[in-house]
C-alpha cells in the first residue's frame, strides 16, 4: 500500500453539517469544536464520542461522512472531531500516529495519544462527562489510532468502533484492562485489506485477527457466535453485513464484535441509520461501574 492510495481513499468531498450547539476546547493545537446536545444538563453526565478521521482527511469531513453531529441531540452525547497533525511538505496530509504501519509515514513520533487524552480532559473540565461512557470512533488511520489509545489507556476508554482500522501488528502483552471493541470492515477494501497487509515495510493484522487478539486479551472464549445480518452499505443489496460476537467468558467491559461488510469498500456509502447503529452499540457497552 503506497502513500498516494491512502491519500486518495482519505478524501471525502462531502458537505459539513453545522451542529445546533458548537463550542470548543484547546489542548495545544488550536481550537477544536465541541458539539453539545441541546438536552445537555450539568447535573446529568453525558457520554463523549471522539471521532478520528482517516489519513489526509479532517474532523469536519469525517463528521459529515459519519453523520455523528446530526444525531447528537437525539442521543444526547458530546462530540469531538479533532484534526491530526500535518506532514511536513508534499501535500501536507493530516495523519494520526496510530501504529507502526499507519500513518506517521515520516516517523515524526508525534504524541497523538497524549493529545487526544488532553482533549478528553479539556472537555470534561468544561462539561459534565460520564467517565464510564467515553468512546472512540475511527475510520482507517483513525481506527488504528483508536486501537492504540484503547491499548495504552484502557482505563479511560469504554469502547471503540473502528471502520477499516487495525490493531498493532507486533505481539504484545495484554492491556491493563479490558475495552469493548467493534471492528467494521469490508471484504473488498483495497486500502486497508480485510485479511491484513502492509504499508511500507510494516504489516497490520486483518479484521478477524484484530478482534481475535482483543478477545484473547479480554478473556473471551475462542469461538465467536453469529448474530443477525445488518444493513450498513446503501450501495449493496439486502443485509450485506454479517456479525460475529465474542461474549462468553469476556471480562466485564470486554465484549468484542466484528461486522463484516460482504463486498464492502474502504469507504462504504452508509445507509441513513449507520451513525445511529454505531451509537446504539456504544451505548450498550459502557465501562463497568464500581
Amino acid at each position: 500500500m503506497n502513500q498516494s492510495s491512502l491519500a486518495f481513499a482519505g478524501v471525502l468531498l462531502l458537505a459539513v453539517t453545522t451542529p445546533l450547539q458548537a463550542q470548543s476546547v484547546n489542548a495545544g493545537r488550536g481550537e477544536v469544536p465541541v458539539t453539545v446536545p441541546a438536552s445537555w444538563d450539568q447535573d446529568a453526565p453525558a457520554p463523549l464520542i471522539v471521532l478520528l478521521h482517516g489519513y489526509t482527511s479532517s474532523g469536519a469531513r469525517h463528521d459529515a461522512y459519519f453523520g455523528m453531529s446530526d444525531i447528537a441531540d437525539e442521543y444526547g452525547f458530546l462530540l469531538l472531531a479533532p484534526d491530526g497533525n500535518r506532514e511536513e511538505g508534499g501535500d501536507w496530509n493530516r495523519f494520526w500516529n496510530g501504529s507502526d504501519a499507519c500513518c506517521d509515514l515520516e516517523r515524526s513520533g508525534v504524541d497523538d495519544v497524549g493529545y487526544i487524552l488532553a482533549l478528553i480532559d479539556a472537555v470534561s473540565e468544561q462539561w459534565s462527562v460520564d467517565p464510564l461512557r467515553v468512546y472512540l470512533v475511527g475510520h482507517s488511520n483513525g481506527g488504528f489510532m483508536s486501537y492504540r489509545i484503547a491499548y495504552e489507556h484502557p482505563e479511560r476508554i469504554a469502547a471503540i468502533a473502528s471502520l477499516a482500522g487495525a490493531a498493532q501488528g507486533s505481539q504484545r502483552p495484554p492491556p491493563a484492562a479490558p475495552v469493548n471493541i467493534l471492528q467494521i470492515h469490508g471484504t473488498a477494501d483495497e486500502v486497508i485489506r480485510y485479511g491484513g497487509g502492509e504499508i511500507g515495510e510494516n504489516r497490520y493484522p486483518g479484521a478477524s485477527a484484530t478482534v481475535a487478539q482483543w478477545a484473547r486479551w479480554n478473556g473471551c472464549n475462542r469461538e465467536a457466535r453469529g448474530r443477525e445480518a445488518r444493513d450498513l452499505d446503501a450501495s449493496l443489496p439486502g443485509h450485506e453485513t454479517g456479525a460475529l460476537v465474542y461474549v462468553a467468558g469476556c471480562a466485564p467491559g470486554g465484549r468484542v464484535t466484528l461486522w463484516t461488510i460482504s463486498s464492502g469498500s474502504h469507504s462504504p456509502r452508509f445507509i441513513k441509520s449507520f451513525a445511529a447503529q454505531i451509537v446504539e452499540w456504544l451505548y450498550a457497552h459502557p465501562k463497568p461501574g464500581d
